[in-house]
């Protein structure tokens, strides 16, 4: 065994891993929709109406430091220089991507952020409570606070999200309006001091937006370095890069921190160590068997090549072949797991719905557990025992062909020793190159299986996720099979070298 060559291997794992995790990376921070937003309305479990508007931004403030989103995406950002390089401190997504498109009209960010920081001003001031002078309450009235407190708020939160100028002006002059008629009906007030101004601090930063546009610097070029970003967090967690220690909110994917679930709000670890011991239980336990099967199967057709074993174990092989493991899930359930025909085995789950006594031993939990597993089993196993048997087929007739086979048969060697031992030594390389596919197998599940036969592994939480729109999940199942694929390849390179001590991966 060549170890420099492995130790070369695992040294090339680091940039791909890398590759891979950006790929990832890429991929949950491009994801539709606002995580805040959907991790904060499941948190919240639908009490959002009690609370008060400045109590749940605050709060999503919080949640968007916890989760690392108000730091910068990346080691480098190229961006035009309209835009500034602290325009990832803006929290909302709705108004952010107003923003952007505010900065593609104009070009003035300085007057875009302070029409922008008006907008928020007015939102705050015709948000909050107020206290209205005692002289004026009995005629004000808790509709008229009430309409004037949301109305004008709803009104500054639309502004935040529209780019469109007539639109725009229409609002604000519809504002100054309601204000002209408060201020007659009440006077002079401390409430409607507050939207006054807030309305002119509006009037003004929408004039000045208009008045000096320098569109040309959107197609200038800017380029802004940060060393503590978003991907750097997510990849090594928020404490020290190299131990981890100081981590406060995550810990990094390079120790298996993937964040938590927007559905479940669980870690995604969590999730993940529940469900992947049974994905691997049953894809490891069904290779095993496929491969204790197949590989007699293949080397016999072989053998007697064009024989009735031949022709007939084709025939089989193919028909199982062609059969999706769903149907014959759908079939093995209808004809051994129903009360009308046979009721043999249990039809869902993997061990009874009463559970199993803790205080049993392995071996008796094993036994419970056994009729649950035979049906999937069987589903797993025999697509695969097909394919392998046709390749470990087709690879023997090629050795079989070979001069060292004659010669050996020649040499009077029996039909066991000679194909089993020199022949099956010498076809074993596709065997490998498709055992190498069992580890990111394991990683994904069957999700049709496992939802077929109510098996708890990743299958189900896949699909649960992309229900869901758990991208946080999904990032995490593509993050870890890209790294099964290079273990898979690496047993793979490892296996050749056993098979076929000849074999050495120096340059020469």
């Amino acid at each position: 065994m060549n170890y420099r060559y492995i130790l070369r291997r695992i040294l090339i794992f680091i940039p791909t891993m890398f590759a891979i995790s950006l790929i990832a990376f890429v991929i949950s921070i491009n994801a539709p929709g606002d995580p805040v937003e959907a991790f904060f309305e499941g948190t919240k479990g639908g009490k959002i109406g009690t609370e008060s508007g400045s109590k749940i931004e605050g709060d999503k403030q919080a949640l968007r430091h916890e989760m690392g989103l108000d730091l910068p995406v990346f080691y480098v950002t190229m961006t035009s220089l309209a835009k500034p390089d602290t325009f990832y401190k803006i929290g909302n997504q709705g108004e952010r991507e107003n923003l952007e498109r505010l900065i593609g009209i104009y070009g003035n960010w300085d007057y875009i952020y302070h029409w922008y920081y008006s907008l928020k001003w007015l939102e705050k001031t015709s948000g909050s409570e107020v206290t209205l002078d005692s002289a004026v309450t009995s005629d004000f009235g808790e509709d008229s606070i009430k309409y004037v407190t949301e109305h004008f708020h709803h009104i500054a939160l639309s502004l935040l999200l529209t780019n469109d100028t007539v639109e725009i002006r229409s609002k604000l002059n519809y504002l100054w309006s309601e204000y002209f008629r408060l201020e007659e009906k009440f006077g002079d007030n401390s409430f409607l001091k507050h939207n006054l101004t807030s309305l002119n601090l509006c009037s003004q930063s929408f004039l000045d937006m208009n008045a000096d546009p320098t569109v040309w610097k959107n197609y200038v070029p800017s380029l802004h370095f940060y060393g503590y970003n978003q991907y750097h967090r997510w990849l090594f967690g928020d404490g020290n890069m190299f131990t981890g220690n100081g981590a406060q909110y995550c810990e990094g994917v390079v120790r298996g921190d993937f964040g938590k679930s927007y559905s479940t709000k669980l870690p995604v670890t969590d999730t993940i160590s529940k469900a992947l011991p049974w994905s691997v239980f049953f894809t490891l336990i069904s290779v095993i068997l496929a491969y204790i099967i197949s590989i007699p199967i293949g080397v016999q057709a072989a053998a007697k090549r064009g024989s009735w074993f031949d022709r007939g174990s084709s025939v089989i092989l193919f028909m199982l072949y062609s059969m999706p493991p769903f149907l014959m899930g759908i079939v093995l359930l209808v004809l051994l797991a129903n009360p009308d025909t046979w009721n043999i085995f249990p039809s869902n789950g993997i061990e009874p719905a009463t559970g199993i006594d803790p205080n049993l031993g392995w071996w008796d939990k094993t036994m419970i557990r056994l009729p649950y597993f035979i049906l999937p089993i069987i589903c797993y196993t025999y697509s695969s025992l097909a394919f392998l048997s046709r390749t470990v087929r087709v690879a023997m007739l090629e050795v079989n062909s070979q001069d060292f086979m004659r010669t050996a048969r020649a040499k009077g060697l029996g039909d066991r020793l000679l194909y089993y031992r020199h022949g099956l030594s010498n076809a074993l390389f596709p065997i490998i190159t498709v055992f190498a596919n069992v580890f990111p197998a394991a990683i994904g599940g069957s999700v049709v299986l496992e939802y077929l036969f109510g098996i708890p592994g990743m299958g189900q939480e896949i699909l649960r996720a992309v229900q869901a729109g758990d991208f946080t999940m999904i990032t995490a199942v593509f993050t870890l099979a890209g790294f099964m694929t290079l273990i898979g390849y690496l047993v793979a390179d490892v296996l050749y070298s056993i098979a076929d001590p000849r074999i050495s991966f120096d340059k020469t």
